[in-house]
């Protein structure tokens, strides 16, 4: 895969971040997507669903579907004057039998440190196919979303061996400059290569993100809120930061990127001690659902 069809999807995802988030805003069934005022007070016009997970490499099994809300004025903040719901529910369909395959799951909100909240909502999907994701609060704006088979995905998914790869380090930049857009510094994360993480026979959180150019604007509260948690864990895991550019342009991918084929940024891999992928946050996250990933995978 060449960096320009990557980076022509980046930057599509960044041109519908004109709501402030990198996320689709989904009105699946048409211009019809409709209002919920009924169901969220003090919104401005038509609730939407804004979806902040990658359109491709969602496989049969344990799919996480992160979403954000807006409306007419763009998406709702935090700090706005609409009272955001805690929970959002809802139901999944097949789009090819029109078969309810879930009838009701639900996403807890998370905001942790960031200007707009989103619900990871987490769902069991068995067979390949396109489905929808449907809210209670928002019935019409249907959010599709389309399972592959597992083959047909280039980046590693749970359950693989992560790849290792030569990340820039602090005493080899390996063409990339600079290693790390973190505005404050460089980030604690470059001391070893993802292949030097991978052999220390400890877990390994390997973030690829840029703080300084991420047109979705959850890189950087998402890399601080890896350099916090990494903190508390101390030397439990090994922790790697790669970035996305290999030059201050921010047109070039770095070959980081290129390695994993990433069509997106930011993602979040957690591997065994073995080096084998037990989990992965793609897109947005904070620090509450970081932490509780990184618990789940014994690394706390």
């Amino acid at each position: 895969m060449s960096p320009f069809p990557t980076y022509s999807r980046r930057r599509f995802l960044a041109l519908s971040a004109s709501l402030g988030l990198g996320g689709l805003v989904a009105a699946c069934g048409g211009s019809s997507s409709s209002s919920s005022s009924g169901a969220i007070d003090g919104i401005s016009g038509t609730l939407q669903v804004v979806k902040r997970f990658p359109t491709t490499g969602l496989v049969p099994g344990s799919i996480r579907l992160p979403i954000s809300l807006a409306d007419t004025s763009g998406v709702l903040t935090t700090a706005g004057k609409v009272k955001l719901p805690q929970t959002l529910t809802g139901k999944v369909i097949d789009t090819a039998t029109g078969d309810v395959v879930i009838a009701s799951v639900t996403a807890d909100k998370h905001d942790t440190n960031m200007s707009s909240a989103y619900w990871p909502f987490i769902v069991d999907v068995k067979k390949v196919g396109v489905y929808l994701l449907i809210l209670d609060v928002a019935p019409e704006s249907e959010m599709s979303f389309q399972v592959e088979e597992r083959a047909n995905v280039a980046w590693p998914l749970v359950g693989d061996p992560l790849p290792p790869f030569d990340t820039p380090t602090n005493d080899n930049k390996r063409g990339v400059d600079p290693i790390c857009t973190r505005p404050q510094g460089t980030c604690p994360f470059h001391a070893v290569t993802l292949t030097e993480a991978l052999q220390s026979g400890k877990p390994v959180v390997y973030f690829i993100g840029t703080p300084a150019y991420c047109q979705t604007g959850t890189c950087a509260p998402g890399l601080e809120a890896l350099i916090s948690v990494s903190k508390s864990v101390g030397d439990a895991a090994v922790f790697v930061h790669a970035d996305v550019y290999s030059d201050k342009t921010a047109t070039n991918p770095a070959p980081a990127v290129e390695a994993f084929k990433l069509t997106y940024e930011p993602v979040l891999y957690i591997t065994d001690a073995k080096g084998v992928l037990v989990n992965r946050l793609d897109a947005v996250f904070d620090v509450t659902e970081m932490s509780s990933a990184l618990a789940a995978a014994g690394i706390s």
